[in-house]
């Protein structure tokens, strides 16, 4: 296969935040080797369903396996990525006198 196509995957510990609080509803993954990512990798989660009832918090340690991208799609990822983040941008020629 050629090399842009070819994907290496990499297991590594991760840590899981969760929290379902009146303040923050959010799970955040934390891998063990965090500076390994580039634009284009995915990361899977091993492990059952995690499941927070309303005012729950806590951390769990999980298996993870990260999916490098081939320089192809690292480089597709990032055009992709800038043009949208251009759609953010308000850009305007008008004075605004008449909007």
């Amino acid at each position: 296969m050629i090399a842009a196509f070819r994907s290496r995957k990499i297991e590594v510990p991760c840590t899981v935040e969760v929290a379902n609080t009146f303040d923050s509803l959010h799970a955040h993954v934390e891998l063990a080797r965090e500076g390994d990512l580039n634009p284009g990798d995915s990361v899977r989660v091993h492990g059952e369903a995690i499941q927070a009832d309303y005012g729950d918090s806590f951390t769990l340690r999980r298996r993870a396996t990260v999916t490098r991208a081939g320089w192809l799609e690292r480089a597709w990822t990032r055009i992709i990525g800038n043009l949208e983040f251009m759609e953010l941008l308000d850009i305007s020629f008008s004075d605004r006198r008449k909007l």
